[in-house]
């Protein structure tokens, strides 16, 4: 009977890890202005998922706490831009997408995660 329950709640371990790291969306945060500022700390971005305008310049305002060599870079691939972050400084980042979709940003280990979504 122990085994039983044992397995049990280690599928739903497994079920949750999954949902958490892979099927999970943060909610979105519209840009309401021409800056976003983000934290960067405890392994996640903050907000992760911002909407910005098609073919208008936004600045996103980094801004590093956590000092792990990790999170010394924000990369956005599909938009050929990278960054150095400073730790407890803010970092500014012009991004302006010139088609709509959903452009991934990641630290250089892909640890940290998040989207910009122009439309």
């Amino acid at each position: 009977m122990t085994d039983i329950v044992v397995n049990i709640l280690g599928l739903l371990l497994m079920v949750v890890i999954v949902w958490w790291f892979w099927m999970s969306k943060p909610k979105v945060k519209q840009a309401e202005s021409d800056v976003v500022d983000i934290l960067v700390d405890g392994g996640v971005y903050t907000p992760a998922r911002i909407e910005v305008p098609v073919g208008k310049a936004t600045t996103l305002r980094f801004l590093r706490k956590d000092a792990s060599p990790c999170a010394e870079k924000v990369i956005f691939d599909d938009l050929s831009i990278s960054a150095d972050l400073a730790v407890d400084e803010t970092n500014d980042v012009v991004v302006k997408p010139t088609q709509a979709g959903e452009y991934e940003f990641t630290c250089q280990m892909h640890m940290y995660r998040g989207s910009l979504i122009a439309r």
